[in-house]
């Protein structure tokens, strides 16, 4: 098929932060592009049921695409809410350590952020920590200006303006059925809905979240043995009803599988704190209102005066997890054609946190992948 023959150049799977800020990624150097959601709506999955926190990028590992495109997308992040007007607060954040197995991991995660090049990064005695935020208890604190918290739907609002100024479409209600590689180059791309078509496009990204597996196996000749398991991660919130007692981010150290229960001041002015980890084998968005207990007794190591009477169910997050209960947690997966074997193609996997911060990094790094082959 000639290239002038395409329906569009590029088709993204998924209108969630990934998938918007890849569909700009490549507009901006001029491609034609389509992003297709099957849910009414952009960002309604694991972009809508998270933080909204913007990360430094400080305990991601050496050479990982999580440390570089956290920090290199918190930086872009910053000034892309800047020139769409988009709602944040950086507020920094505390990492807090109590007692001597805490104090002591903190020096791992401080020398992970230095070699992460995570700016103005500040190791704070315990009365340092709680001269900046009355109330607070710790023996030890680590300060991050960069992080901070910002509206995420007024993103990804702004994503699909930039999309659609450069003549490209975001189309909802539209699921991905499946695609099949042409013989000359480029796809054939079935999508569902109630106008049911088939598109051409010469590239194809997945950003899928929690159907990264599903989109993936759509895909004639995808090898199914690139598919990873899916692991879904949930996590709760709880809100607090009252003053927010905070105005920093409160981290303590990371827990196995994720960066733990957390405090945030969202923009709102509310204290919201969360989310834990558990692995569910169904994506199940309730929250137990019993777990109150749990949380309260897990905040009062950094704030002993939580009101647990006062900690109230709040919303659920899936995570769309590539690694189980026991085992490492893994980075990023963009898989392109040396992994999948199918030119034009990028497979994103386990774009869980630091995906929101890291969006528009992976976006440049996905356009990379695809006009770089």
């Amino acid at each position: 098929m000639d290239m002038s023959e395409f329906d569009f150049d590029a088709l993204i799977v998924g209108a969630g932060a990934v998938g918007l800020a890849t569909g700009h990624a490549l507009a901006k150097r001029g491609l034609s592009v389509v992003v297709l959601e099957q849910e009414q709506a952009i960002g309604q999955g694991v972009s809508s049921r998270n933080s909204e926190v913007i990360h430094a990028g400080l305990y991601y590992p050496t050479g990982s695409l999580k440390a570089r495109l956290c920090v290199t997308g918190r930086r872009a992040l910053y000034d892309f809410l800047d020139r769409h007007h988009v709602d944040y607060r950086k507020c920094g954040k505390l990492v807090v350590a109590n007692g001597l197995d805490e104090v002591a991991r903190l020096d791992g995660i401080l020398e992970q952020a230095m070699t992460n090049d995570v700016e103005g990064m500040m190791r704070l005695t315990g009365a340092q920590a709680m001269a900046m935020e009355p109330g607070l208890k710790c023996d030890m604190a680590l300060l991050s200006p960069q992080s901070g918290v910002f509206d995420s739907h007024g993103y990804m609002a702004a994503l699909v303006g930039e999309i659609e100024a450069a003549g490209g479409a975001v189309v909802v209600a539209t699921p991905f059925e499946g695609a099949t590689p042409l013989p000359g180059g480029g796809f054939s791309v079935r999508a569902g809905g109630e106008s049911p078509t088939t598109l051409t496009v010469r590239l194809l990204v997945t950003a899928a979240g929690l159907g990264a597996q599903a989109a993936a196996a759509a895909i004639e000749g995808f090898p199914k043995d690139q598919i990873p398991e899916r692991h879904f991660g949930k996590g709760v919130y709880f809100r607090l009803q009252g003053k927010a007692p905070f105005e920093r981010l409160i981290y303590p150290p990371p827990i196995p599988g994720a960066l733990g229960t957390h405090y945030r001041k969202d923009l709102g002015g509310q204290a919201v704190f969360g989310p834990d980890l558990q692995f569910v084998p169904t994506e199940d968005y309730s929250v137990d209102p019993a777990k109150a207990a749990v949380f309260a007794a897990y905040v009062r190591k950094f704030w002993p005066a939580v009101p647990e009477d006062h900690l109230s169910p709040d919303y659920a997050g899936i995570r769309p997890k590539i690694h189980g209960p026991d085992e490492h947690q893994s980075d990023f997966r963009l898989d392109s054609v040396d992994a999948h074997g199918i030119p034009g193609l990028v497979a994103m996997f386990g774009i869980e946190s630091p995906g929101l911060t890291s969006s528009l990094a992976i976006g440049e790094e996905v356009s990379s992948l695809l006009l770089s082959a």
